[in-house]
């Protein structure tokens, strides 16, 4: 089988999956000549992300990559999503074909964008290297 249970079961049952209006912060990655596009909303509240909602572009493997980041960072600390990694999301997905694995990456960088949109509307300071930007990993530009 190419995909886990895990990973369809994201696809068709995807978490936290919509728009959010009141979003402290939005980060939206990826390429439309490539066809992977995420947008990520969080609400921050004492440092916490208690509410994450994402809309993907995507094949499956998008979906399910964003599905599951969301679940991984909600009730997490602002810290702790900026912790969040590629790998963590392959391996909490059980596994995704190699030719899919930039689905998680760009679901790690989702993440990050939403936290800088935060951090730039509130502020805050930061290390500009956590957030240095990277070329689409499906197609380089």
């Amino acid at each position: 089988m190419l995909y886990s249970e895990k990973v369809m079961d994201h696809f068709r049952n995807p978490r936290n999956l919509g728009k959010m209006d009141d979003a402290d912060g939005i980060g939206e990655v990826g390429n439309a000549k490539c066809g992977d596009i995420m947008k990520m909303y969080i609400k921050v509240k004492d440092g916490i992300i208690e509410d994450v909602k994402f809309n993907t572009f995507g094949c499956g493997s998008a979906i399910a990559s964003s599905s599951m980041a969301t679940e991984m960072i909600k009730g997490k600390s602002i810290d702790d999503a900026l912790e969040l990694s590629n790998k963590a999301v392959v391996e909490a997905l059980d596994g995704l074909p190699t030719h899919k694995i930039h689905c998680s990456v760009l679901a790690e960088e989702a993440v990050k964008a939403a936290v800088k949109d935060y951090y730039d509307k509130n502020g805050i300071a930061y290390d500009k290297e956590k957030f240095a930007p990277s070329s689409c990993p499906t197609c380089g530009e």
